[in-house]
């Protein structure tokens, strides 16, 4: 189950139904009924629960390998051009329709998918999860006060309109990024007072403080680069015809349907591209996104089910590129999301708002454990915090994991004066795998004092609906960055872009602000420890797990990749000769 904001509201939210129309294999899905409920076997698995608090151990994974081992990273290999066809469509099936095509304004994994062939940064990821440059020639060089970034650019790119990239674009960019109304960029950028283009190729980036992830934000949609023709034409409608720099260029759109991409011959890299068009496919079921694999209608699958990916890797004719993701599922709790995101926060008044007591029942009503066992074959991974145990910026502090205890539970709620069952509502989109999650929850915290009304509703009114504050609970994810400012700050700042919660806490600002501001590393990784520490105390977000990004792959395609960041990438893939 991936999330979206991705942010979720953010974009790595969970996927939304697709029309029948969408299911276009005659393929029929197995165990389809299994799908929609917990089985009696299941739950006996949650009654195996540790009840100590202890750092969650670590995958031994290593990159690379046989894929027949389950948990195995197995990320793909880049095409080799002697054994691909020149041209052809490939097609991805999709388990949520993008956002908004518009850096500026997207928070949804799957836009990044897209984005990915379209519109490149200034900066990429690469398998290893390092920063390297893309549409830069080399990484920033920053000043001895932290205050100043220099940028150097490539030359001679174009834009897919024929306009030509240059700092001025750049600037343009990051500037729409910071002032854009609705930007789900502007946290991410941080304290930019000024951007400076002493000539084409280079670009000079002002803060008026150190900002340690800048370099990791613009790896991502703030360093994305959009044509400064589309965006004077188009203004906030950009996203209905985008034009930026990459390997594929906007082509086409049917809401809920499909996207298509086209190659874009004025490419920098040309040469390098085989395809002749990619189109994604909107299917949100999973056991129909599988199918449409095996019957050849797809060649690529987004967010395979953890009940599908071990037979389709044991099929000959597929390949399941999978990671560990550096983000992760979870609860948020309406604190004081009273009127919306981005107006002041006003306490809620009932009592899992008002007393963290309340919030702590419900996360020691959870026993992850038995979550990753039984719903997920064990191919996801516990998180009980915003950092991945993968992270460098991980420590034992970042790690510790509240106990499942349900009778600590219930104490916690009779000492919050709240009389049991407590009623609790929760929206989660209404796919079959994010219902199979909720259910399991529902039964889950039943022997905690809760009882979990599930409201499931379409992914975009799940966006909606956080937005507004119209939620008391909210079962979402998202999908992580490599610098771990990017997980966390957007989601519970006071100031984040994205804190849904309304949750607003002067300690857990200053935290995460000398941490935003460090240069020193272990200074980081010890600030980060304690803003865990606080939010397990306050728990405005319950982590649950950390999903494996698993996409399936049919043979007849090579080139096809997915690093920890869960981007699928597909701009240089080609069909198999």
């Amino acid at each position: 189950m991936k999330q979206s904001t991705d942010p979720l509201t953010w974009e790595d939210a969970m996927p939304r139904r697709t029309p029948s129309s969408l299911n276009r294999s005659s393929t029929t899905p197995r165990h389809r009924q299994a799908r929609w409920g917990v089985s009696v076997a299941a739950f006996a698995v949650l009654a195996i629960v540790g009840t100590a608090c202890s750092p969650v151990e670590s995958s031994s994974d290593e990159a690379g390998g046989d894929q027949t081992t389950s948990t195995q990273d197995v990320f793909g290999e880049p095409a080799d051009a002697a054994q691909v066809k020149a041209g052809g469509t490939l097609t991805v099936a999709l388990s949520a329709d993008p956002d908004k095509l518009d850096p500026t304004l997207s928070r949804s994994l799957y836009s990044r998918y897209v984005f990915h062939t379209m519109c490149e940064k200034l900066y990429d990821l690469g398998p290893d999860a390092k920063i390297v440059p893309q549409l830069a020639t080399a990484l920033p060089t920053i000043s001895a006060d932290g205050l100043s970034l220099t940028i150097p650019l490539r030359e001679g790119v174009k834009f897919a309109d024929g306009g030509t990239l240059d700092s001025t674009a750049v600037k343009v960019s990051i500037n729409r990024g910071l002032t854009l109304a609705g930007s789900g960029r502007k946290s991410e950028l941080g304290p930019i007072t000024s951007i400076e283009t002493p000539d084409p190729k280079t670009v000079v980036i002002k803060l008026s403080k150190p900002f340690a992830p800048l370099t990791a934000a613009l790896a991502d949609r703030a360093g994305m680069v959009l044509s400064p023709a589309a965006v004077d034409k188009l203004g906030a409608n950009f996203s209905t015809a985008p034009v930026c720099v990459g390997p594929f260029k906007f082509a086409s759109r049917v809401a809920q349907n499909s996207i298509k991409v086209v190659k874009d011959p004025l490419y920098y890299d040309a040469a390098k591209v085989h395809l002749d068009a990619i189109e994604y496919r909107i299917i949100t079921d999973s056991s129909i996104r599988s199918a449409n694999l095996r019957s050849g209608d797809a060649q690529v699958a987004d967010s395979l089910s953890t009940q599908d990916a071990p037979e389709l890797q044991k099929d000959s004719n597929m390949t399941v590129l999978q990671s560990q993701s550096l983000g992760y599922q979870g609860l948020t709790i309406n604190i004081g999301n009273a009127n919306g995101i981005g107006t002041p926060t006003k306490q809620l008044d009932t009592p899992i708002a008002k007393d963290p007591r309340v919030r702590q029942a419900l996360e020691a009503s959870i026993d992850r454990e038995a979550l990753v066992k039984s719903l997920f074959n064990g191919l996801n991974s516990v998180a009980c915090s915003p950092i991945s145990p993968k992270s460098e910026f991980t420590s034992d502090a970042a790690q510790v994991c509240p106990a499942h205890d349900p009778a600590k539970a219930k104490e916690l709620l009779t000492q919050a004066g709240v009389t049991t069952p407590y009623k609790v509502e929760m929206i989660t989109s209404n796919n079959p795998d994010s219902l199979r999650l909720a259910q399991a929850l529902q039964a889950m915290v039943k022997e905690g004092g809760f009882e979990l009304v599930i409201k499931p509703v379409e992914y975009a009114s799940l966006l909606d609906q956080q937005d507004r504050g119209d939620f008391e609970l909210l079962q979402l994810g998202w999908s992580g960055r490599v610098d771990p400012d990017a997980n966390i700050f957007n989601f519970v700042g006071s100031e984040g872009s994205q804190n849904v919660a309304g949750y607003n806490s002067p300690d857990v600002d200053k935290l995460l602000t000398d941490a935003r501001q460090s240069t020193d590393q272990a200074q980081r990784i010890q600030l980060y420890g304690q803003v865990v520490t606080k939010l397990q105390q306050d728990d405005p977000l319950i982590y649950m797990y950390r999903q494996r990004n698993l996409t399936g792959v049919s043979k007849t395609v090579l080139g096809v990749q997915t690093y920890p960041d869960g981007v699928i990438r597909t701009a240089f893939a080609g069909l198999a000769k």
